[in-house]
């Protein structure tokens, strides 16, 4: 008899891409600044599309975005955004490829103040992964205090498509919150992360 798969959150389906990036990524603590800035820019482009959409088109962001380096990318010029907007790979959004090099810089500025970004970004949470409990079947909040707070402050310092809700589902990839279903096992493995 085939051993019984694990209990996992309802949101990959069958889909491989989306429960490999549920059970290995999504609500894993990040304390890598380039791979937060990575997320960063994925959940702006996600903007009004589906996650789906932008998981499928990762690897296709990585090349075009040279690898969610922020020095590279916030020097990107004219002829860069009009590669990028002839990119079938991507999302072609010129508002979001120009958000993106605006928050390129704003995150370099945001690195040399508090050091990193990751010591920045963590305050909002102070510093810790804030565990919910929700049932399987119960929808996660589309913003919270936390994510209303940390998206006035990044627009105050100059970033783009960075909204509560954005800022909300960068907090959930990143693992500043534990948004798994507790009868997920990834929830027992995430709440058991040392931050």
């Amino acid at each position: 008899m085939p051993p019984k798969p694990p209990s996992r959150c309802s949101w990959p389906a069958d889909d491989p891409l989306m429960i490999r990036y549920h059970d290995e990524e999504w609500g894993t603590p990040l304390h890598d600044d380039r791979r937060l800035f990575e997320f960063l820019v994925l959940d702006a482009f996600q903007a009004g599309l589906s996650w789906k959409t932008i998981l499928y088109k990762r690897e296709n962001f990585r090349k075009a975005f040279d690898n969610f380096d922020p020095r590279r990318i916030a020097k990107y010029d004219e002829k860069k955004i009009a590669s990028l907007l002839e990119d079938a790979g991507i999302i072609r959004n010129r508002l979001k490829v120009l958000a993106t090099i605006q928050n390129a810089r704003s995150f370099l500025a945001l690195q040399k103040e508090f050091g990193s970004f990751d010591a920045y970004i963590w305050q909002f949470t102070k510093g810790k992964t804030i565990n919910r409990r929700r049932k399987e079947g119960e929808g996660a909040p589309a913003r919270t205090a936390e994510s209303d707070a940390m998206s006035k402050d990044l627009q105050q310092r100059g970033f783009k498509f960075v909204g509560s809700t954005i800022c909300y589902a960068f907090m959930q990839a990143a693992g500043m919150v534990n948004d798994h279903a507790r009868n997920c096992f990834r929830h027992k493995e995430v709440a058991a992360v040392r931050v």
